[in-house]
């Protein structure tokens, strides 16, 4: 299913050799300092030690990353999952484009954006080019990563935004498994987007578009004094704009300020793997949305058993499938190890076997929690303004649609600024005053 990455996090070094297997240690994880401005708590996190252990040798490395907001930034992140997101954002994909060999580079200087939009995902991409398109001067800004996550589509949806080119595969109808009674046909068609497809048509369009990009990880946004927002990245590099929208997925908190006294964070963890396979008994016509079969009859005890999962399978053939075992959401993850345990017990149990593994995936998806603070400058899309469904962990389809009219609103405000400058303020007509931006949030939270 989806996963919405933390695409702003500091690049991690790994110490793995082929035949690794990993072991997660959390170091004097977190230690609490008090900040009595405004009676804040913060966080400041200090380091994940990841020890690669080999036949004969021993290898180890200390991975060490920025600090987060807070706590639930950290979970957002990843939390004790960390790792494997990590793992997960790093995959290597050869065939997608590099954004700095397409995208000319950001201008460093004098010239001032109106907009940058922080975060290279699906949600960046899309409200890059959206607002490119409206004649406004966009700045994209992020580390380059391709898109690694599988993502399931209904087909529909996907005609709707004219992205239907980018799907690989489609199923005529999905299908539920409750019980061991009939499944319930959904009669709707589902599909597999390629991850290829729609990373190079979000990329055509934000060319296209006359989007520029910066490949560099954000520290911060500060405010100017000409109420310029200067975006802060690594090596000291100043991005100036009229207005930046974070759309760096769920772990933005340090970018964005949320409510505070909101709902806890709970997440939705699934471990896949795309594989060749015996004795698959799934009809290859049909998406396998959810198969909540008991295939342990509630006899065994172990850590597994007492995490509510299910299956989610997208049969390409006969013999090739993707296998998802899914925990749709939990205060605490389910860790992947217990995933991947539970999933190759369901396999054995259903006589399916595995004579080939092309792919796992390691999927995190931060639902519910605050949302952000609308008295702030700053704007937020995607999984970082809380658009990821809270019972399904879907998002991508939400800020796909959503990208064309949030641009609209960007795009207004920023142009009625220019006039409302030149007319009545005396201001540099490329000035933004907190009381347009809650005007943008205002009209963004009541679309």
């Amino acid at each position: 299913m989806e996963c919405v990455g933390a695409r702003n996090l500091a690049a991690m070094a790994f110490c793995i050799s082929p035949s690794s297997r990993l072991r997660l240690r959390r170091k004097k994880l977190w230690r609490r300092r008090a900040s009595w401005c405004g009676h804040a708590i913060r966080w400041r996190s200090h380091c994940l030690k990841v020890e690669a252990k080999a036949g004969a040798g021993n290898e180890s490395c200390v991975v060490t990353r920025e600090d987060f907001a807070d706590e639930e930034d950290y979970v957002k992140a990843g939390g004790s999952e960390l790792v494997f997101v990590q793992m997960q954002r790093n995959k290597s994909m050869e065939m997608q484009s590099k954004l700095a060999d397409k995208l000319p580079p950001i201008s460093i200087g004098d010239d001032i954006l109106d907009l940058v939009v922080i975060g290279c995902g699906p949600a960046g991409l899309a409200l890059a080019a959206e607002s490119g398109k409206l004649g406004l001067k966009v700045g994209l800004i992020g580390p380059d990563l391709p898109f690694t996550n599988n993502y399931g589509v209904w087909e529909d949806e996907f005609k709707g935004l004219g992205l239907e080119g980018c799907i690989e595969h489609v199923w005529r109808d999905t299908v539920v498994y409750l019980d061991n009674k009939d499944p319930v046909l959904i009669g709707r068609s589902y599909g597999r987007v390629s991850r290829h497809l729609l990373h190079e048509e979000l990329l055509k369009r934000c060319v296209e578009s006359g989007v520029s990009y910066l490949n560099s990880r954000v520290e911060r946004i500060v405010e100017a004094s000409n109420s310029h927002s200067h975006v802060v990245c690594e090596y000291d590099i100043v991005v100036p704009c009229r207005l930046a929208t974070v759309a760096s997925g769920a772990a933005s908190g340090k970018l964005l300020q949320y409510e505070v006294g909101g709902p806890k964070v709970s997440v939705q963890t699934a471990y896949g793997v795309e594989v060749e396979v015996e004795n698959n008994p799934y009809d290859p016509n049909l998406m396998v949305f959810m198969d909540y079969r008991d295939y342990m009859k509630q006899n065994v005890q172990c850590p597994e058993a007492s995490y509510p999962t299910f299956l989610y399978a997208m049969p390409m053939s006969r013999t090739r499938v993707f296998f998802e075992e899914t925990c749709l959401a939990s205060k605490d993850a389910m860790p992947f190890d217990l995933l991947k345990k539970k999933l190759f017990s369901r396999l054995n149990t259903m006589g399916i076997r595995i004579t080939k593994t092309y792919e796992e995936e390691w999927s995190y998806i931060p639902v519910g929690g605050s949302l952000p603070n609308t008295e702030q400058k700053n704007l937020a899309f995607g999984a970082a303004a809380g658009m990821v469904h809270p019972a399904t962990g879907y998002s991508v389809v939400r800020s796909l649609s959503e990208a064309p009219e949030y641009a609209s609103v960007i795009a207004t405000i920023l142009k009625e600024g220019h006039a409302k400058d030149i007319i009545t303020h005396g201001r540099s007509k490329e000035n933004l005053s907190m009381q347009d931006t809650s005007t943008v949030w205002h009209k963004l939270v009541n679309n």
